[in-house]
């Protein structure tokens, strides 16, 4: 019986989640946290998420210890208002004493629910409250590029309910941001529009004056690219997440050593980000080189930080198409050849290869990959 009412419940243990990469999940979670300094209005959601990775690892009292924090946060961020921002965190407290034996404990987590379900009714048993929508989209978000059309789905539902909340408007923005493809102008672009939008409601959000601008700078539009660029630095100098694509900009518009200098500045913060040493390894490979000496160095860099991206997120398949091609443009063709191999076997297990195939970029990300690995077997056999 209180199997059957748990399983009715939205919250992390019932949404189906596949976490295949949870120590870098559970850095960037940590990161989140650190950097928050206790300001950041949603940290309550980092606890949360940061909770299930310790639950996945069988360390069911630091989870509860998680929720407890997360919990608490939600409740200093919304005052009297917050039991409906709660509902999650106490669906997923429900499953977390049932799992520790705990079951009086958890049908009073029910018995919450229940009561909060009589104070906020929804328009039918079926519907939900775009606060679950929102939570849920939220961990879409972070836990894996893989839930992105999930996670925008979720948004899309949580602003029928509230069109004009930020916190939807911005998670929304994201998810639109990494699943748009082949639109042929700014103007046209769902993405740009929901950027837009979500600066016109919070103007000073650096994240979204970054991904704005980067759409810009695909459009070829780079002045306003640089004007939010500096814009977004001026608000959050110190932020890796706004850090990493100040830089990528940087990198693909001739600034190398800009890009590698914040790089380098972002690591100190947070040296055991993926994403990061991912960037600088490409910035790395992308300088010029003065002389011998200095192309040695660049490439062993380069290599370096790759590695270590992978280390830290073994499914970044991105990173380890990168690596291969410099290990194959050093002479190393087994490491080369194993390499594009690792990165299309993860693509197929993940089941990537259809997804990088509807995105122009990962079309030829795919392509490159089969074409090198047949280029390296025909040479080896040569």
């Amino acid at each position: 019986m209180l199997l059957a009412k748990l399983r009715q419940l939205e919250c992390h243990f019932t949404w189906g989640l596949n976490l295949t990469d949870l120590k870098d999940l559970q850095i960037r979670l940590k990161n989140s946290i650190d950097l928050a300094e206790g300001k950041e209005r949603n940290i309550g959601w980092s606890y949360s998420n940061q909770a299930f990775t310790k639950y996945m690892q069988g360390h069911l009292g630091e989870a509860r210890d998680d929720l407890a924090k997360a919990e608490q946060h939600i409740s200093e961020q919304h005052g009297d208002n917050c039991e409906k921002q709660l509902i999650v965190t106490y669906g997923y407290f429900a499953w977390l004493y049932y799992h520790m034996g705990e079951h009086v404990q958890s049908q009073t987590y029910l018995d919450k629910l229940e009561k909060i379900k009589e104070k906020f009714p929804t328009e039918s048993p079926s519907a939900l409250h775009p606060e679950i929508y929102g939570e849920k989209g939220r961990a879409f978000l972070k836990i894996s590029d893989q839930y992105y059309e999930k996670a925008k789905e979720c948004f899309e539902k949580a602003l029928e309910l509230e069109p004009d909340m930020i916190e939807w408007n911005n998670g929304y923005a994201v998810a639109l941001y990494h699943t748009e493809y082949n639109r042929t102008s700014f103007e046209e672009s769902p993405a740009s529009k929901q950027l837009r939008w979500v600066l016109e409601l919070d103007p000073n959000n650096a994240h979204m004056m970054v991904l704005l601008a980067l759409k810009h700078a695909g459009y070829g539009e780079h002045e306003k690219a640089e004007e939010l660029m500096e814009r977004a630095m001026e608000l959050e100098p110190d932020k890796p997440y706004v850090t990493q694509y100040v830089a990528k900009y940087y990198r693909t518009n001739r600034k190398v050593d800009e890009s590698i200098s914040l790089l380098k500045r972002a690591l100190e913060r947070t040296p055991d980000s993926a994403l990061l040493h991912h960037q600088l390894g490409l910035s790395y490979d992308k300088k010029t080189a003065k002389n011998r000496e200095e192309a040695d160095n660049l490439f062993r860099l380069s290599i370096q930080h790759l590695e270590q991206a992978i280390s830290l997120k073994p499914s970044f398949i991105i990173a380890m198409v990168k690596l291969a091609r410099i290990y194959a443009k050093g002479q190393d063709n087994r490491k080369a050849e194993e390499m594009f191999q690792r990165a299309f076997e993860v693509a197929t297990a993940r089941k990537k290869l259809l997804k990088l195939l509807l995105h122009p970029a990962g079309k030829a990300l795919v392509t490159g990959i089969v074409l090198k690995i047949t280029d390296l077997n025909y040479a080896s056999c040569a």
